[in-house]
C-alpha cells in the first residue's frame, strides 16, 4: 500500500479533542473560579480572554484559542489584581489537566489504524506537555504516540517549525513525509514553515475559509485521514 506520508503529527485541542465541547464550558468555569465569583472581575477577564460570557463560549478572535498556557495566563493575569502571571498559569496548568474531553472521534480505533499503517504519531500542542500527558492518558491513548510536546518542552511554541522538525529528527523521518494535522492557522503556519505536508480539521473554532489557503486539505474532523493518507 502507498501512503502520501510516514509520520502524522497532531496539534491537541481542536484536532484530537474537539474545542468547543472541552474547552467552552472550562473556560466559564476557570473565570468564574480565578474572580472569586465578582462579577466586574469576571467581566475583565472574559473581556481580555475573548470568552462571552453569555454563550459560555471562547470567542473566534480569542487570543487563547491557538495561545500557549503563559499566554493565557497573561491574559487572564492582567484582569486579576494581586495575582501573578506565574499564579495563574499554574492554577490553568493544573485545572486543565481535569478538564472534560470530547474526543473528536474515538481515538483508540483510530490511531491504532494509523500505526496498523506503520505512520509514526506525534502530538504537538501550544498547551503544557503536563496537561497534553494527562489528557492523553485519560484517553487511554499516550502510549500510542511515539512524541509528546507541549509550548514548555524545550522546542518552542507553534506558529514557530522548530517544535515540528523536533518530531521530525525523533522518530528520523523527513519533514516532507509528515503531516502536520491541526484546527488553526497557527498549526498550519508551522507545517508549512517546517516543510510539512498540513492538513486542517473543523473541529475548533476556525472556518475552512481561515484553513484552506494553509493546508492541502480541509476535513470535517480527523476521521478523514485514514481515506486520504492511502494512495491506493
Amino acid at each position: 500500500m502507498k501512503l502520501r506520508a510516514d509520520a502524522v503529527l497532531f496539534d491537541k485541542d481542536g484536532t484530537l479533542f474537539d474545542f468547543g465541547a472541552t474547552w467552552d464550558v472550562w473556560g466559564g468555569e476557570a473565570i468564574a473560579e480565578l474572580s472569586g465569583g465578582d462579577p466586574g472581575l469576571q467581566e475583565a477577564m472574559a473581556i481580555s480572554a475573548g470568552y462571552d460570557l453569555t454563550d459560555k463560549k471562547f470567542r473566534p478572535d480569542s487570543p487563547i484559542i491557538a495561545g500557549t498556557n503563559r499566554e493565557a495566563a497573561e491574559c487572564l493575569a492582567r484582569a486579576l489584581p494581586g495575582q501573578s502571571v506565574e499564579e495563574v498559569e499554574l492554577y490553568l496548568m493544573r485545572a486543565a489537566a481535569q478538564a472534560p474531553l470530547s474526543e473528536a472521534v474515538p481515538l483508540v480505533p483510530f490511531l491504532a489504524q494509523l500505526a496498523a499503517l506503520e505512520m509514526a504519531l506525534g502530538v504537538m500542542t501550544n498547551d503544557t506537555e503536563f496537561a497534553a500527558r494527562s489528557h492523553l492518558r485519560t484517553a487511554g491513548v499516550e502510549g500510542m504516540f511515539d512524541f509528546v510536546a507541549g509550548f514548555d518542552s524545550g522546542y518552542g511554541a507553534k506558529p514557530d517549525p522548530d517544535p515540528l522538525l523536533a518530531f521530525s529528527v525523533a522518530t528520523n523521518i523527513a519533514p516532507d513525509r509528515v503531516i502536520m494535522v491541526g484546527d488553526s492557522r497557527h498549526d498550519l503556519i508551522a507545517g508549512r514553515a517546517a516543510g510539512m505536508q498540513t492538513v486542517g480539521v473543523l473541529t475548533g473554532p476556525a472556518t475552512e475559509a481561515d484553513l484552506a489557503p494553509l493546508a492541502d486539505i480541509v476535513m470535517p474532523d480527523i476521521g478523514g485521514l485514514l481515506g486520504w493518507v492511502t494512495l491506493d
